[in-house]
């Protein structure tokens, strides 16, 4: 895949970078050399290779998937104008 200037002059309006003609030029070069590395790295056989979270072997730290309520549901409704056991209250908007 090959990015020409018109798509580079895309990606920076969509990312909202302010890019100057002569900037085009260098940067189409790079998103090139960028799209040739990755079409690169999906040739390699990655079969029989176990996803990592990490490079490094570590074990995942967990908790238990327990529902609760967070021991907080007053810390969250402290500042609403009006509640009612723990729940906001809010004028009825549909009859």
């Amino acid at each position: 895949m090959s990015v020409d200037a018109q798509t580079v002059r895309r990606i920076a309006h969509l990312a909202r970078i302010a890019v100057s003609e002569e900037e085009v030029a260098p940067l189409q070069g790079e998103l090139n050399a960028i799209l040739a590395f990755v079409e690169q790295l999906g040739t390699v056989d990655v079969s029989g290779v176990e996803p990592m979270t990490s490079v490094t072997p570590m074990a995942m730290k967990k908790r238990q998937d327990v529902v609760t309520d967070g021991e907080r549901a007053a810390d969250v409704v402290a500042n609403a104008p009006e509640t009612e056991d723990n729940y906001f209250l809010v004028p009825k908007v549909v009859e």
